[in-house]
């Protein structure tokens, strides 16, 4: 069976590039994490994150079962990180559109939840980073557990999801290709999947962190 195996900064780079390459989805594919990021001492000492990834033959997706122990991990993880902090908030596993996220709450009228989502997500996106660490060496799969804080990610997700639709709209009716705003992993997987429901179109990322940004086209005919 085909198969790639993609290392660069983090997991979810790597597994961008290896998905792009098989021409699949992740829900197609059979993830193999063959090593975690790690950083090093002024660059000394650093890896790449490192997969593996074939097409899936069937069953390899995590079970409710597994994915809500998961969920479980990543939430005591996070309730003792914001103890440490001082930071007075529910976390709490929740299925939402199939996808497990742990929230994050604050009391009503409390400012310090900003701290956990940072500038334009920044700290937020760390915290999703950790968690994936941390679930992938104790559960010894990818984790598929999204962090999220007073429903950030959804809305974020729910703008970039409509905005994917329009644009891929607007190519498959003009025929030009058009290149979204530089996005992290995570946004671009979500457009790659919005492209991949429209027929007759493909994507995929260019140029390089913090730069890298999806570009959306019609299809080349074989």
């Amino acid at each position: 069976m085909e198969q790639v195996e993609k290392s660069a900064a983090t997991l979810e780079e790597a597994l961008e590039a290896a998905l792009e390459e098989l021409g699949i989805s992740e829900q197609e594919a059979e993830v193999e994490i063959v090593q975690e990021p790690r950083g090093g001492f002024l660059g000394l000492g650093s890896q790449e994150a490192v997969v593996r990834v074939r097409p899936k033959r069937g069953g390899g997706e995590v079970s409710p079962e597994e994915l809500e122990e998961q969920a479980d991990m990543a939430a005591d993880f996070l309730e003792e990180l914001c103890a440490r902090m001082g930071i007075d908030a529910d976390v709490e596993p929740r299925l939402t559109d199939e996808t497990m996220y742990v929230e994050i709450w604050g009391a009503e009228g409390d400012d310090e939840m900003g701290i956990l989502i940072g500038r334009h997500g920044a700290v937020l996106e760390s915290l999703q980073e950790l968690v994936k660490v941390l679930v992938g060496q104790r559960a010894g799969s990818r984790c598929r557990v999204i962090v999220d804080v007073e429903d950030y990610q959804k809305r974020r997700r729910a703008r970039l999801v409509g905005m994917a639709r329009e644009i891929s709209r607007r190519v498959q009716k003009s025929g030009r290709q058009e290149k979204l705003e530089p996005m992290n992993s995570y946004e671009r997987k979500l457009v790659h999947d919005v492209v991949g429901k429209f027929k007759g179109l493909e994507s995929e990322s260019e140029g390089e962190e913090p730069e890298r940004r999806v570009v959306i086209r019609r299809k080349v005919p074989a």
